[in-house]
């Protein structure tokens, strides 16, 4: 798949925004290898998706093969040492909220193209050979008439917990983590948007994963923009990159801290994917993925880390987030 650099993203999303041409669009979170195409040039051969329903594919059910998953996990130690380096800088006062993530070796007996097709989210992306994405994380939305809308997700916990809702909207660290992620990405749209606005805070959404259903929490902040907004679509996407609720608070300082801690580019986890049909842009965070290293599957999940974080709880939610939300129960298979 071809990548463009930073500049020609930009233009292309400019150009066509202007002349309504739809258009696919997949950025990684360094910035460094835009996607952008024409909604009718995406070679289905090569790169699948379904963003918010809208798919260049025909709706298959998944294959009724029994399944494995299983996870590996890193040594708490490794963990260790990055979450004490994310840690001095809270305490420091360097960052207020800090997105951790690494990934997590995973075994299964489906190919990135299967699990593609075996999963539901609201947006999901394949490219051949490298990763798959199922991410129920919106990024922005812009409807027709320039409403501009960020769903901030922060939050987690097992719907199966006694009183769930209550034990998440209630949790001091989560509460801390929700408002420092809406202040930011309140200020993030100020940037680009007039009028912004928190219109809902707080809601809860349950997801079904292979592990049995997920409580998150969620936000919902608008804006409206400037009339002749869709000539300047790849300035306003990538000023508001990378995503405040995947990297933190203050966002510069703290994705240097992140990336200081985790070692390695991120590549296109934790990056973007979207398409405007040509009157509308929907487009969501590509967190829940998996990747095609040279040493096998792994599964790249992290969390928000805040002064008041626990390093066992961290390491654990980033485990647990390690999941597919299949489209179907699956029969277990054996090993």
């Amino acid at each position: 798949m071809q990548t463009i650099d930073k500049g020609e993203a930009i233009r292309r999303m400019n150009f066509w925004g202007s002349e309504g041409e739809p258009f696919l669009f997949v950025i990684d979170f360094e910035l460094e290898r835009p996607i952008v195409l024409k909604l009718d040039e995406v070679p289905p051969e090569s790169l699948l998706y379904d963003i918010n329903g809208k798919r260049n594919f025909q709706k298959r059910t998944p294959s009724p093969k029994p399944v494995f998953f299983e996870k590996h996990a890193m040594p708490q130690a490794q963990y260790h040492q990055a979450f004490q380096l994310v840690m001095n800088n809270l305490k420091a006062g360097n960052s207020y909220l800090a997105n951790l993530a690494f990934p997590t070796p995973v075994s299964t007996n489906l190919s990135l193209r299967e699990a593609f097709f075996a999963s539901q989210a609201r947006y999901r992306l394949w490219q051949d050979n490298q990763f798959v994405c199922f991410s129920p994380e919106p990024f922005v939305t812009i409807d027709r008439n320039g409403q501009i809308a960020s769903f901030p997700m922060k939050g987690t916990i097992d719907a199966a917990l006694p009183e769930a809702k209550q034990q998440l909207l209630n949790n001091p660290k989560e509460t801390a983590e929700h408002a420092t992620i809406v202040d930011l990405i309140r200020n993030d749209l100020s940037m680009v948007a007039e009028n912004v606005r928190v219109k809902r805070y707080r809601y809860i959404e349950e997801i079904e994963t292979h592990q049995g259903g997920l409580l998150q929490s969620s936000s919902e902040i608008i804006g409206q923009l400037e009339r002749g907004y869709e000539g300047r679509l790849g300035d306003i996407i990538f000023q508001l990159l990378p995503a405040g609720s995947i990297s933190g608070a203050p966002k510069r300082k703290t994705v240097e801290i992140i990336q200081a801690a985790e070692g390695q580019a991120r590549g296109y986890y934790t990056g973007i994917c979207g398409i405007f049909d040509g009157k509308q842009l929907n487009s969501g965070v590509m967190i829940r993925f998996i990747e095609q290293t040279a040493e096998g599957m792994v599964f790249k999940s992290g969390g928000g880390i805040t002064a008041n974080s626990t390093e066992e709880e961290e390491y654990e939610e980033m485990l647990r987030k390690a999941y597919l939300p299949f489209a179907f129960r699956p029969e277990l298979a054996a090993r």
